[in-house]
């Protein structure tokens, strides 16, 4: 490491290998060497010793809603990028809805980059949009560098982004296979939906109803079956109903292309606990049962479910009124999922090798990044989460660097502090300080 200008040092990094005490070294913000804790350290390099901290490698959340440009009193590329980085999150995608445009054109991903350059204080790369009418679109995003598109089987919230229908899907899908592109779907089947109760009020109970497994479930096989005959690479997002997996599994077994992710909050947080009225709780899916919690934990650890992710969505607190029926459904957790995470999966017997391989390696393959980010190896950007793996902290929201501070985590203890936040080699985020926004925005590896 002759040739390094910077070495960072611990007891504990987390490597593909394991983890061990060692020195990593960085030159040009790239990872040039992970080596003996005790390897001496070049002229000129400077030494950075995170002492018995964690490094692990930047965590890669491919599930944003930035709102930004158009709704950026919701949220934005400036605070959402600074809560990433106060979360050790290092690499965000940007998903294409709730910003005005939505990213459904090359036009559209023009506007959506402007917006962010020059105000990412994390990497940021660009989901597309698959819409009933925008076939002829998607190849030329492709081309102009998105890692993938989203698409909605039931009514997405927002009027400028239809859901597919079954025809639509099969068309989207088959387009997005022609060039082998990914597509990432919202599975919630909305004639299941239509059948099940109405919501209203502030009773959960009522919203849990409207929003059962068996819309999910639909969705989700129809999905496989579809992927499975046009071969297509197929993502299922935030995965909530334990009852899909074993169709999921085998749907893998058989070698259908389709990956899975879950959340922090189904991982975290349970039905039963959500008072009425707190429609910081409110997502679709939603939130579900501590016995269905168990479930997506051991789809985790057997493989079936590959990728922890934070389906950032916040709007203003005006929008989270005491109406589950009315209010915005959508979790804001971007700066706490690493920790939410962490919390719970120490309880159960997870290592943080485990977290790091969710929420980092996993997450980076799925978008074509894993050349680039999501391990501490060389020739991988120098990223790095450096955590206080016991330390405890009481979630206050007026702490958080979100724009609205809403939160369903508040007021809750978890453990795991983040120390500092690193972006090719360079420290972005320290104990509550910022750097100036040092964020590239990423396009698709060609």
């Amino acid at each position: 490491m002759s040739d390094a200008e910077l070495v960072l040092r611990s007891t504990r990094v987390i490597t593909p290998e394991g983890t061990r005490a060692a020195s990593v070294a960085v030159s040009g913000g790239t990872i040039t060497g992970v080596l003996p804790y005790d390897a001496p350290v070049p002229r000129g390099a400077r030494l950075e010793d995170a002492g018995d901290h964690v490094v692990l490698p930047g965590l890669v959340d491919t599930h944003v809603h930035v709102n930004d440009p158009g709704r950026t009193e919701w949220e934005g590329f400036w605070t959402a990028t600074r809560a990433a980085a106060a979360g050790g999150i290092t690499t965000l995608v940007d998903m294409p809805l709730n910003s005005l445009p939505p990213t459904t054109t090359v036009e559209n991903l023009r506007v959506k980059q402007k917006a962010a350059a020059g105000r990412a204080h994390v990497d940021v790369g660009f989901w597309g949009g698959a819409l009933p009418g925008n076939t002829g679109d998607l190849r030329p995003l492709h081309e102009a560098g998105v890692l993938g598109f989203k698409a909605f089987l039931s009514p997405s919230g927002v009027d400028e982004f239809p859901h597919l229908d079954r025809e639509q899907l099969v068309r989207a899908m088959a387009g997005i296979a022609a060039f082998d592109g990914l597509l990432v779907v919202h599975a919630e089947d909305p004639q299941r939906l239509a059948a099940a109760p109405r919501p209203g009020g502030p009773e959960y109970a009522r919203f849990l109803a409207s929003r059962p497994r068996d819309a999910e479930n639909a969705a989700v096989a129809h999905l496989v079956a579809q992927a499975k005959r046009l071969r297509a690479r197929v993502h299922v997002l935030h995965l909530s109903s334990g009852d899909a997996l074993p169709l999921l599994a085998e749907a893998r077994a058989e070698g259908v292309r389709v990956t899975v992710e879950t959340c922090p909050h189904y991982l975290t947080l349970t039905a039963e606990e959500v008072p009425d009225g707190a429609s910081e709780f409110k997502c679709c899916p939603p939130i579900r049962e501590a016995a269905n919690r168990d479930l997506l934990w051991r789809a985790l650890a057997d493989g079936t479910i590959d990728c922890v992710v934070t389906d950032h969505s916040p709007s203003t607190a005006d929008l989270k009124t005491d109406d589950f029926a009315t209010a915005w459904g959508g979790i804001s957790g971007l700066q706490l999922s690493l920790a939410a995470v962490w919390t719970e999966a120490r309880g159960r017997g997870h290592s943080l090798e485990d977290v790091a391989r969710w929420m980092s390696a996993h997450p980076a393959r799925l978008v074509g990044l894993d050349g680039r980010k999501g391990a501490i190896a060389p020739g991988r950007d120098a990223d790095f989460a450096v955590l206080d793996p016991d330390a405890a902290f009481t979630v206050d929201p007026a702490a958080l660097q979100h724009r609205n501070r809403v939160t369903a985590y508040a007021g809750r203890t978890l453990t795991g502090v983040v120390r500092s936040t690193w972006l090719r080699g360079q420290r972005i985020a320290a104990d509550g300080e910022f750097t100036g926004p040092r964020g590239r925005l990423l396009t698709r590896a060609r």
